[in-house]
């Protein structure tokens, strides 16, 4: 449970901000907290062995603040520090702040609008500079420079009156309140001045290639295609590292890395994790420990809402009333997912349960269309204004799950007189462009909405965050009702949960039924490591099943 749903309905402003700041009292010491060893267990006292980590997308993107995928954040997590990060009961944990910031420490103020940090001493960058509170005004500078191609805007773009004030204490002004701003700050990693600061183009720089951190785990190599190998950082300032080597190795084919975890030529299946249909297998091996965690992240097919066939509402709903969904879940994916008809993750306090419920319907999809005006061509294909029902639907090359899922839509999107056709592509250019500035006309994708466990989804929803019209956020879809966005904006400025919780409840409610994306399921993560590896533990609110790799060791 995150503070903000332990604050009772109805508190102020002042008790609500306190609870969403305060953290816990253990939250103070969060390196501590990031790799608790089981019971009877002895961490080494100098790093020993190595883990792979098998991952079925190759990182690319190594400066945390440039837009990246998911798998990027691995490494993020395992080279970088943030000023504080959110564990998994959803509590903020004091990262390269020495406390995380309330009302009754002073940090927050009662509007809350002025911030006061108080940082670490004695923490160094990986190359033995100091890092100090000039670092942090820096990067919050360098998100919102427009010159530089920053992955998120929202939040930092109010930050103003930047002071720093000693080498570890900063202080700054919200232009105005802002709620999601401590959880944005978990995923918001600190890049060093002394760097990137004398770059006439730090969107350029060779430390996007070769990053230095504050983080458990240094830079070593990278070979493309392969691995990237990071080493223990041995002046680490909290607890930990505890394994020499940390790699990341890639594996296309999900099927493939299954089998190295099976033959345990990895000791960790990473992102996408184990797959649904082996879990069964998986779970009855020798010396392997697998388990089931739910997930923060909804598998949809993404429309792109610029393309001409996806602007008329009758469209999108006669797709989503042609898919098959319980078959997906049942025969492809094993039942192990859920189903859902939102963004938010079921396991969020703001999760809406009672959201319309979707209904496979081959007939009914075809009247719609119909009635939308959308008629059958000479070839079967739906046409209207010109515009024949026709479209790509891509995803990763190798994810043979969704591939098989792909094949079984195409097939009922044809019945009604639709054309899907199949364009796969390699990750590395799937999650490039082709993605980030809507090249596609449709994918399949997973997608976590939520940074930390705050329930803002502005960066996905909001018009301001299109990239392909000139916004900064991650609104793929390009998605816009004004409706929505100034709900978004509500949502931000509102402290009290409970009108936070009817606030977001609308948004979902509203997103449903415009239906930018057609949702399949909510993942349960099929997590797999083998079993002498301990330190180990799923983070819900975080991207990365490595996110605390610094407490990671074998017994």
């Amino acid at each position: 449970m995150t503070e903000t749903k332990k604050t009772r309905a109805g508190a102020s402003r002042r008790d609500a901000l306190h609870m969403m700041a305060a953290g816990t009292a253990a939250g103070l010491f969060a390196p501590n907290l990031l790799g608790k060893p089981a019971y009877g267990q002895t961490r080494p006292t100098t790093p020993k062995g190595r883990i792979v980590v098998g991952v079925t997308q190759e990182p690319t993107v190594f400066n945390p603040l440039m837009p990246h995928i998911e798998v990027d954040d691995s490494v993020h997590f395992s080279v970088f520090d943030a000023l504080y990060r959110i564990s998994p009961k959803g509590e903020f944990m004091a990262n390269l702040a020495s406390e995380v910031p309330s009302q009754a420490n002073g940090g927050i103020s009662a509007d809350g609008l002025n911030w006061r940090i108080r940082l670490r001493n004695n923490v160094h960058w990986h190359d033995g500079k100091p890092f100090t509170a000039e670092d942090v005004k820096y990067t919050l500078e360098l998100i919102v420079n427009p010159k530089f191609r920053a992955w998120r805007t929202t939040g930092h773009a109010l930050v103003r009156d930047i002071t720093v004030v000693s080498p570890t204490e900063i202080t700054w002004r919200l232009e105005q309140p802002f709620a999601p701003y401590l959880s944005f700050l978990t995923e918001t990693f600190i890049v060093p001045k002394h760097i990137l600061g004398t770059e006439a183009n730090p969107s350029e720089s060779a430390f996007n290639k070769e990053p230095v951190g504050t983080g458990a785990f240094k830079w070593s190599k990278r070979v493309a295609g392969d691995h990237i190998e990071l080493v223990a950082n041995t002046s680490y300032h909290g607890e930990g590292p505890f394994i020499e080597r940390l790699i990341f190795k890639y594996i296309p084919d999900m099927t493939v890395m299954y089998t190295q975890f099976r033959s345990g030529d990895i000791d960790v299946a990473g992102q996408a994790f184990i797959t649904p249909d082996n879990y069964k297998e998986a779970s009855r091996l020798p010396d392997r420990s697998v388990t089931l965690v739910p997930a923060g992240s909804v598998e949809s097919i993404y429309l792109n809402l610029e393309k001409p066939q996806f602007r008329d509402r009758a469209v999108r709903e006669a797709l989503y009333m042609a898919i098959d969904r319980q078959a997906i879940i049942d025969i492809l994916y094993h039942g192990v997912p859920h189903v859902t008809e939102t963004f938010m993750p079921p396991q969020s306090w703001y999760y809406r349960s009672d959201l319309p419920k979707h209904e496979f319907n081959l007939a009914r999809a075809g009247q719609l269309l119909d009635q939308a005006g959308w008629r059958p061509g000479p070839d079967g294909i739906r046409v209207k204004d010109g515009v024949r029902l026709s479209f790509n639907n891509s995803t990763t090359t190798g994810a043979h799950l969704r591939e098989q899922t792909q094949q079984l839509i195409q097939q009922t999107f044809a019945k009604i007189g639709v054309e899907m056709k199949i364009l796969n592509q390699p990750a590395a250019v799937m999650w490039g462009d082709f993605w980030g500035k809507s090249q596609f006309d449709t994918a399949m994708v997973g997608i976590t909405y939520l940074i930390a466990a705050d329930p803002d989804v502005s960066l996905r929803f909001h018009t301001r965050s299109i990239v392909a019209k000139g916004g900064r956020g991650s609104n793929n879809a390009q998605y816009s009702n004004p409706e929505v966005d100034d709900l978004l904006d509500q949502g931000t400025r509102t402290f009290d949960p409970k009108a936070r919780h009817e606030i977001y409840n609308r948004v979902q409610g509203i997103v449903r039924n415009d239906l930018p994306f057609l949702p399949l399921f909510t993942y349960n993560r099929v997590y797999g490591l083998k079993a002498k590896i301990q330190g180990f533990v799923p983070n819900a609110n975080t991207r990365s099943e490595a996110w605390n790799a610094a407490g990671w060791y074998w017994s």
